[in-house]
């Protein structure tokens, strides 16, 4: 198993989109979940190797890293919601960069060069009206912001200092089917699939509509993570990102218009971050010049998509 393929966090959004692509070629992908997460939708049967682990207990991961020995590892394994890391500081600081350290330490330890991909953040970059590249002014402004700053300083050291072939991405929104509930997009396409089933009354919560957000399909994010694993620069950072910001109204007139029956719209503050960026914008030139990943799907397919996943759940529960 010497070209073994390593999913941390293989069950959330990300990483079940990465093993739909990483299926698609030959080399066996060993695939990491925490005790209380359920296996993605479609992953009973054959696919990856599955095994339940807590990366926060240290000797578990070192012993699993060394039994496991992967080419490569993709560590989408984190805290992932910006607006729960106000509540949950400790928690998100632990799951983002203790996790981290420990699987590199693991590495380290077991003595192999495995290829790391270490999916950060954009939100590390300050404020700008303008489209941020990977030489950005670094100004994290919630907990999980500075966890993923953390995260990618911890990996961008053991680049340096060991000689570890870590990549670091700042990957900014992107969404999807099977995104959970709590980001944008996805919850406006949960709500409209929840009151066409008649699950829900026919009033949509929403909160900040002024903000705009750099948006790439999930399935274009997880193939430049490959490309990153396959050809990134060690101890390089790249921006993910689509290089367009949307007003998340239009995001949420687009589903609207895709919607089956009348919905009202209300505006609930209680759905408001503190500290929301009103612009975050990318430039993906860095990932399109070196190694020429550009994002393929568009905003439209990826919202028909999202919606119609809304409500093949919703029909279940009908």
């Amino acid at each position: 198993m010497d070209q073994t393929i390593l999913v941390t966090g293989a069950a959330g959004f990300a990483g079940s989109h990465l093993l739909d692509l990483l299926g698609r070629q030959p080399a066996p992908v060993v695939a990491w979940r925490r005790p209380e997460d359920p296996l993605p939708p479609g992953r009973t049967g054959a696919g990856p190797a599955w095994m339940i682990l807590d990366m926060l207990d240290r000797e578990a991961v070192v012993a699993a890293v060394a039994d496991v020995a992967p080419a490569a590892v993709y560590h989408c394994a984190g805290a992932a919601h910006v607006g729960q890391s106000w509540d949950r500081t400790y928690d998100t600081l632990a799951v983002n960069l203790l996790a981290t350290c420990h699987l590199l330490d693991a590495l380290r330890l077991a003595g192999l060069r495995a290829r790391v991909l270490i999916p950060g953040s954009a939100l590390v970059y300050a404020m700008s009206d303008s489209a941020v590249d990977e030489g950005g002014r670094i100004a994290p402004a919630s907990p999980y912001a500075l966890s993923k700053l953390a995260q990618e300083m911890a990996g961008l050291r053991m680049a340096r200092e060991e000689g570890l072939p870590v990549v670091v991405t700042r990957s900014f929104n992107h969404i999807g089917p099977r995104q959970h509930p709590s980001f944008f997009a996805s919850s406006f396409a949960r709500q409209i699939a929840r009151i066409e089933a008649g699950l829900a009354p026919p009033t949509l919560k929403v909160g900040n509509l002024e903000a705009r957000r750099d948006l790439t399909d999930v399935r274009d994010t997880v193939r430049a993570y490959r490309a990153l694993v396959e050809g990134g620069r060690t101890g390089e950072v790249y921006n993910v990102c689509s290089g367009r910001a949307y007003r998340i109204q239009e995001i949420l007139d687009w589903l609207l218009a895709r919607a089956r029956v009348p919905i009202a719209v209300s505006v609930d503050p209680a759905l408001y971050r503190p500290n929301d960026m009103p612009v975050m914008l990318g430039s993906f030139r860095r990932l399109r010049d070196e190694l020429g990943w550009e994002p393929e799907i568009p905003i439209e397919e990826t919202l028909d998509d999202l919606l119609d996943y809304w409500r093949g759940e919703s029909s279940r529960l009908a």
